[in-house]
């Protein structure tokens, strides 16, 4: 077997199992495929009772505990009325620490919306991709960027974590509803609440994670300088 090239010490020579391998390439396999979940019946207008798609929510939460797939946590997205993305958390099922329900939702959610591949320049009206103009009382510098999840909702059984967070706003949905608070998290065992004061500490005084900021900083910035290069930018 050849050896890795990992700077740290790692697991990749466990590959070698084919039961391992097996395992990753279904999870990767499951990713890749992203609309995992079944969508429910278009409808003609939004529902003005929005406590069904809560109620899904925390049905896939729930589900997700009861399979032991991973934590209490369960999201739809909803587009128009209709629920276009499902996700639950699943880190138990996959071993994957980011498969957490807002992420998966948004890939289920975004496999539907992208009615072609989106590589090359294909980035034209249809897709997620498409540009639009930034709101008017938005403080971005950038003009246009592509359109995602504008123009949907998020409903989360619980406050997302500072991952999922992150996500949403990149992922540029308008409304997020979620049910249980941080703190309710908090006393059931999951470490949300904490990282959210964590980020607001300096760099050096982070306790979750030990952090060397600027490290080899004009070497990093060669990836930078090559994006500056670049004559059509699309911003997402």
């Amino acid at each position: 077997m050849k050896p890795c090239n990992c700077i740290q010490p790692c697991n990749c020579g466990s590959l070698a199992d084919p039961r391992r391998r097996s395992f990753l390439a279904a999870t990767a396999a499951g990713l890749a495929a992203a609309a995992v979940f079944p969508t429910t019946p278009a409808e003609a207008a939004l529902d003005p009772d929005r406590r069904r798609f809560m109620e899904e929510a925390t049905r896939l939460a729930t589900e997700s505990v009861q399979k032991g797939w991973g934590g209490p946590f369960g999201a739809v997205i909803v587009k128009d009325g209709e629920i276009i993305g499902r996700g639950q958390n699943r880190v138990f099922l996959t071993g994957c620490p980011v498969y957490h329900a807002e992420i998966t939702a948004i890939i289920d959610a975004s496999g539907r919306l992208n009615p072609k591949g989106l590589l090359g320049s294909d980035y034209g009206p249809g897709t997620m991709l498409e540009l639009i103009p930034r709101p008017a009382d938005s403080p971005d510098l950038v003009p246009e960027r592509a359109k995602m999840l504008k123009g949907c909702d998020i409903y989360i059984n619980g406050a997302p974590c500072p991952m999922c967070m992150s996500a949403i706003y990149w992922s540029r949905i308008d409304h997020l509803y979620f049910g249980a608070s941080l703190e309710d998290t908090s006393h059931i065992g999951f470490s949300d609440e904490f990282q959210y004061q964590d980020f607001r500490l300096p760099w050096d005084e982070r306790k979750g994670i030990a952090v060397t900021p600027n490290f080899e900083r004009e070497t990093a910035l060669a990836a930078y300088q090559a994006w500056e290069n670049k004559q059509d930018h699309h911003y997402y």
